[in-house]
């Protein structure tokens, strides 16, 4: 076995080089409202007693929050943490005074969440937070959706999928999953609406509540064409943008594709927010079974994409 150097065994390397992911955690702990969450979360979590101390709510956010940067399990993240000094110093745990969070602990924090449905109430505290540093939503809004996928197979105790996801069919091929519809803010990439069903669920179902109703605008793709009426019920001033068929059998009606074209100049800004969360946080499939339990993830990572996607200008007005 190579002998160990003095260097090796205290930290004290000669050689060093800042990551992508130190620099990232660097500037999510600027940007993200520790302050508001926690209080958000304080409520419901269990107070000191006559049992073991709790752990306290800013260091299991910041362990929940690392999941979902990382795409890790329980397990995983215990093991993380325990594996690198980096995420460690994130978390604020010291191996010299006390040990990582165990994998249960992690798990009964995020059943919280899930029980209190504390994921959609951290996207509008997020929000409220851009807002008080100059970033608000406009009279732009852009829908679309996308599916996440869920495990097909049934070998599992139950032995059958999960009953909550349910199938679609999109071009030639079939999904499996559930979708996030989401309505985003056609200036800022915001995301201030969201919806989480079955994959079987057509978009257009669930315009109305991606809406806030001060829409002047509002784009979308095919899916949500003829809906025109829907919009205005629910933002009585905006204009109908959305996407319109341009194909008919063997005909193609130039005009209206590039019509649709042009209109995809803004409505192409909504995929920016889906590639945060699929390829950056690569939340790719479902973890858990039950559309609630997933659908506070989603909510969670959507305002934490609200931050990622705006933490220049968060850095900017915080003086960083």
């Amino acid at each position: 076995m190579r002998q160990r150097t003095l260097a090796m065994t205290t930290g004290f390397e000669r050689y060093s080089k800042k990551t992508r992911r130190a620099a990232f955690l660097e500037e999510m702990e600027q940007v993200v409202p520790w302050s508001e969450l926690c209080s958000l979360v304080e409520p419901h979590y269990p107070k000191p007693g006559n049992g073991r101390r709790p752990v306290g709510i800013e260091r299991m956010l910041r362990i929940y929050f690392l999941q979902q940067w990382f795409n890790l399990s329980d397990p995983a993240v215990e093991e993380a943490l325990y594996d690198s000094p980096l995420m460690r110093h994130f978390a604020q745990i010291d191996l010299g005074n006390e040990p990582v969070p165990d994998e249960t602990t992690v798990c009964k924090f995020r059943h919280l969440l899930e029980q209190h449905n504390l994921g959609g109430a951290m996207l509008e505290t997020v929000n409220v937070h851009l807002e008080s540093r100059g970033i608000k939503i406009t009279t732009g809004t852009i829908v679309d959706a996308t599916i996440i996928h869920a495990p097909s197979s049934t070998k599992n105790r139950e032995q059958k999928r999960d009953p909550e996801m349910h199938q679609t069919k999109k071009g030639k091929q079939w999904y499996f999953g559930m979708k996030a519809h989401v309505g985003v803010d056609s200036k800022t990439k915001t995301i201030h609406s969201v919806v989480v069903t079955a994959a079987n669920i057509a978009d257009s179902a669930v315009l109305p509540d991606l809406l806030h109703g001060d829409e002047t605008i509002v784009w979308g793709d095919q899916a949500y064409r003829g809906q025109s009426e829907a919009i205005h019920e629910v933002a009585p001033r905006a204009q109908d943008l959305t996407n319109k068929r341009y194909r008919y059998k063997n005909r193609v009606d130039e005009v209206v594709r590039e019509e649709n074209r042009a209109k995809s100049h803004i409505r192409s800004r909504v995929e920016h927010v889906f590639a945060v969360i699929k390829l950056k946080f690569g939340y790719t499939k479902v973890p858990y079974r039950g559309i609630q339990k997933n659908a506070t993830q989603v909510f969670t990572l959507c305002a934490l994409s609200n931050l990622f996607l705006l933490r220049r200008r968060l850095l900017v007005t915080q003086g960083a």
